[in-house]
Parts: C-alpha cells; structure tokens; sequence
C-alpha cells in the first residue's frame, strides 16, 4: 500500500460566522522520507535564532573550568545540564571593534561591526547598528520559504533608556531600523493562530482548535498511530495554551481578549511570561512558521529587577553597586539561564523527524559584555550556540580560545551551523572573520 504523505506546509483551517482559524501541523511522520532525517520533498529545515539577555555574567563563575566534551558545568550554567548535549560554550574571545560600554559589545556580537553613533546624552554616547543584525542575515536567507520572515519577543518590560536602540532591540534591519518585540503572549497567540476580526459571541464561544475540528478529524483518520498521537500531543499544547491565556469571564458578550501573566505582588511575572512566549516560539518553530528569530530576555543594561533572587534594585544599578562576589548579580545569572533552559529544553523535547526542533536549530545565546564590576568588560564575552544546526554542530562542547579569537567567529558559525554558506565571511572591519570556531563545524 502507498505511504499516505502530507506536505510539510499543511494548514487545518476553519471558520464560524466569519471568523477565521489556521493551524499549522507539527512535523509528522507523513511528512518524511522513511529516513525520518528529510522531509519528502528533500528538505531538511533548520533555524536560526538569538536569545539575548542584559549585563554580563559573573565570569569566575560562569567559566567551566575544563574544555572539550563532557566538560564539568559552572555555577552558572547548571541550570542548562538537561540540554548539554545540544550546548556549545564559548570562552575567551573579546570584542574587537571597541571597547564603549554596553554599546560595542551589542553591536560587535550582533552585526560583527562597531557602533554606529547618532548622539551624546548625558556623559555617554547614542547608537545603533549600522548594519543588519545576525537574525535578519538569516531572515533574508530563509526569505520566502515560511509564513514569517522572522519572529521577535522580548520576555521582561521595557525598562527605557535614552542611549540609542542599540539598548533597546537586538533585531534591527539598519541603522535605527529596528525590529520591535513582541512581549505579549496574548497577542502573540493571536499573530500566529488568527482571531476573528470582528466582535462575534458565537465565535468567541468558540476555540481556534474548535473551529478546524471537521478537517482535523478527516486528517487524523488517514495518519499512522505514531501521527495521530503527535498531532494529539500538539493539539494538546495549544489547548492548554489558550486556557491559559483565556481570562474568566461571567458572560460571553464579546470576542473575550486573552490575557497575559498578571503581576506577583506588584513584580515582574518573568518566569510565567518565560514560559508563555517559550512555548509558543516552540510550536512557531515546529510548525515552520519562522526559521528566523530573536528572544531578548532583558535589554542591553537592563533595568529590570530579579525580584526572583532577593534583588530590589534594577540589575544594572546592582551591577556597579554590589560588592564582590556579588551574590545577587550571580543569582540573576542563574535565574536568567533556567529560563534560557526552559526554552532550549522545550525545543528538545519537541519530536521532529527522527530527532527534536532542537537538533535542527542552531541559536546564539549571548549579552552586550561580560561584567561590570569591577569595569565594564568586553573581554571574556559570554556565549552558547545552541542546537546541533541538523548535524552540522557536535554539542556537548566547551571551547576556550587561548588568543582572545573575535567573537565575530561565534556569529558566523552559528550562522553557518543553521546552514547559511557565508562565502564572504561575517563582520566588518576589525570585526570581520571568515573562519569560524575551530571544532564546531
């Protein structure tokens, strides 16, 4: 008997009273040569991203203090044993364009180039990027091939700055061009699943997976047993999704407005909004809606308070404020990766093909510098490429460089990890490369 096949670009669609749904399927078995490793027309997807948050590490305690494979985790990043197998770390490279606080490290980790002055302010300066940002080089590469050229988020609240958008966005298309995230959840659900464009009570009564229901049954009765239990599991998720966001309501008058993470006691619901726009990225990714994407954890400089671990201060005032060994800046790095581990595990436990979203992603996990106190520091910069980039990557692997390599080298081979050839290299100037980090490509 013929193997039944779907196109990797299948849609469930519906609509009730004018209100119009599409989900995008999970990769299923349907959709793959017998392999499981490419989809049946050839194609092995795979995806770029940058997870970026503000202020540094505390290097001491972030360095591991071996390299190579199976290398023994720092304090710091224990939070990210689970998804070892799928971590890169990088140590000992420094930015190479300049040495401006804040400003040269977002722009040299970023677009492999020096700051792009516009101003002064205060006794400091005002930039931005003078060139494309690593996840709009991959955008344009992908251009074409999915629903969205790229997809941005951004977790914590805009705390504000006057230094130029070099602080405020990390995906930007050019100079004061930039990309704006998306810290909604609710309204992220809405960008990727529709919602009925106008104010209906029989459609508000309705779910997205209630109105694609009559086709999901006609395509779950041709697929294998394997399948059917994949698509239930994704079906699963977006329902338990929706429940979270639907707010209560005592009656249906209109079309309700879901609703996002409320605050804790007048603080910062960071870990539920984490896990909300974590897990929503995550089906975004399945269902190759998006190859291209950034998550900004907290800005450049960020002032957002980590009530989490005892802080009552912004991070960058408790940065240059508290004493060595900073115990609450430490505490923040910690808390920042168990939210980074919340979304690389996501991404591993998410099945495609023979293997997971994360075994096809490779992602630039970064910040603007190392540290700040004693000095802001622009060597030691801080950085993970996660994901097996479809087998281009080994995983479980730290690498030191012992001649202060340009951190120009960890972009490009996160780019060429997610596939992108890169014949003229990565960077400009000073900043320019051509070769990547030796061992992981």
């Amino acid at each position: 008997m013929k193997k039944f096949t779907l196109d990797r670009r299948t849609f469930l669609r519906g609509a009730l009273g004018g209100a119009a749904a599409s989900i995008v399927l999970p990769p299923l078995h349907a959709m793959f040569k017998d392999s499981g490793e490419a989809y049946a027309d050839g194609s092995v997807v795979t995806r770029f991203g940058v997870w970026f948050w503000g202020n540094g590490v505390r290097p001491d305690r972030w360095i591991p203090a071996a390299t190579g494979a199976d290398f023994p985790m720092s304090e710091e990043l224990a939070p990210l044993e689970a998804v070892r197998p799928w971590l890169h770390v990088c140590t000992g490279m420094e930015v190479k364009t300049g040495t401006h606080p804040h400003h040269s490290g977002m722009a040299a980790i970023l677009t492999g180039a020096l700051y792009h002055q516009v101003g002064t302010t205060r006794d400091t300066i005002v930039s931005t990027f003078e060139y494309p940002s690593v996840d709009q080089v991959a955008a344009a590469h992908f251009d074409g091939q999915t629903p969205f050229r790229s997809l941005e988020l951004a977790v914590t609240q805009h705390t504000g700055t006057d230094e130029g958008t070099s602080f405020e966005h990390v995906s930007h298309n050019g100079p004061n061009n930039f990309n704006a995230e998306e810290r909604s959840p609710a309204a992220l659900f809405q960008r990727l699943f529709g919602s009925p464009p106008e104010p209906q009570v029989d459609a508000a009564r309705k779910s997205v997976l209630d109105l694609v229901s009559e086709q999901t049954t006609s395509v779950r009765q041709r697929l294998g047993s394997h399948d059917r239990a994949r698509l239930d599991q994704h079906l699963e998720s977006i329902r338990t999704i929706e429940q979270r966001l639907r707010q209560p309501a005592a009656e249906c008058v209109v079309p309700s407005t879901p609703a996002d993470p409320g605050p804790i006691d007048g603080k910062q619901p960071i870990a539920e909004n984490n896990t909300l726009l974590s897990d929503l990225m995550t089906m975004a990714l399945a269902c190759d809606m998006t190859r291209a994407f950034s998550i900004m954890f907290s800005q450049a400089g960020s002032g957002v308070v980590m009530w989490q671990v005892g802080a009552t201060d912004g991070l960058h005032y408790t940065c240059h404020t508290e004493g060595l060994p900073q115990n609450i800046v430490h505490g923040a790095v910690v808390f920042t990766m168990q939210q980074l581990g919340y979304f690389l595990g996501k991404l591993a436990t998410t099945e495609e093909g023979a293997g997971t979203v994360l075994d096809n992603c490779s992602i630039l996990c970064t910040s603007e510098l190392s540290q700040q106190n004693p000095a802001h520091d622009n060597t030691e910069f801080p950085i993970i490429i996660a994901g097996k980039g479809s087998g281009r990557l080994p995983g479980n692997l730290h690498y030191r460089s012992g001649s202060k390599r340009n951190i120009s080298c960890a972009a490009l081979t996160a780019l060429r990890g997610a596939g992108l050839p890169m014949e003229g290299g990565f960077g400009y100037g000073p900043g320019h490369v051509d070769e990547g980090i030796p061992g992981l490509l």
